[in-house]
């Protein structure tokens, strides 16, 4: 029986190995990256080992409070960050993938409040799980764009700009479905597809940003210019609000997504 209080174990085993393979990522010899990719492979196993327990001792998905998504960001942002390693052979990235998971795991182990078993009637619904889930994978590949996106306007280099256009289709693509999985949802647990509560507002504002990078690298995709970094990092500013910076708002105590706090 797996519960939060055996999460510090999971995640300083996963966080451990993870920094050690993350060296293998750092260094050029022959043989090291095979370090960062078993490596890895190890932490997420472990990780997700917990998740698993967790969610069997809970008896419902562990995605219901923001504690719980932040859970499940550290993870995807994890495996994000190897995709681009593995795709792009970033040397940096799996560092700063595993700084911003440690963080958001630190902050969960300093929060165990934040965790409750109950599951509200409008969460007890087939679109439960894949509307929480590819919304915050694309979280993850946005998160990974907008590092790429502050290493080129800090290098002025346009050299991540192929990366960040195919994790932000993706990124895109997961987002899309995720806010029309919510708008299904809506209509069959309060009766509307759309009602511009606080949290869409927000999600439709952060949707804008990412389809406006689109636009711009299909328009202009050979111009020199920092626009196409400058986007993404408001994209992913607008997504901290649509996530949880909107829960300090006090708009947010007529929100119906008062559920995730």
């Amino acid at each position: 029986m797996i519960t939060w209080n055996e999460f510090l174990p999971f995640a300083g085993a996963s966080v451990g190995i993870w920094s050690v393979a993350t060296v293998g990522a750092l260094l050029k010899q022959e043989g090291r990256s095979k370090i960062y990719l078993w490596g890895t492979a190890l932490g997420l196993l472990i990780y997700v080992s917990f998740v698993v327990g967790l969610w069997i001792t809970l008896g419902r998905p562990p995605l219901r409070t923001l504690g719980e998504t932040r859970l499940w960001y550290a993870l995807f942002m994890i495996v994000s960050g190897w995709g681009v390693y593995l795709r792009w052979n970033y040397r940096w990235i799996p560092l700063f993938s595993l700084i911003v998971a440690t963080v958001f795991i630190v902050i969960n182990l300093i929060h165990p409040e934040l965790h409750d078993q109950s599951l509200m009637p409008a969460l007890q619904s087939v679109w439960f799980i894949p509307h929480v889930t590819v919304y915050i994978f694309s979280y993850s590949l946005f998160g990974c764009a907008f590092l790429l996106a502050v290493a080129g306007w800090w290098k002025h280099s346009r050299e991540y700009l192929a990366s960040t256009d195919t994790l932000v289709n993706i990124g895109m693509a997961f987002l899309t479905f995720g806010m029309v999985s919510g708008c299904i949802w809506a209509k069959q647990a309060w009766g509307n597809y759309w009602s511009w509560d606080p949290k869409e507002t927000w999600a439709a504002a952060t949707w804008c940003a990412y389809a406006i990078y689109i636009h711009l690298r299909l328009r202009h995709p050979s111009r020199q210019s920092n626009a196409p970094y400058l986007w993404l990092i408001i994209g992913f500013l607008l997504l901290q609000m649509c996530w949880y910076g909107v829960n300090f708002l006090p708009s947010a105590a007529r929100s119906i997504h008062t559920y995730a706090q």
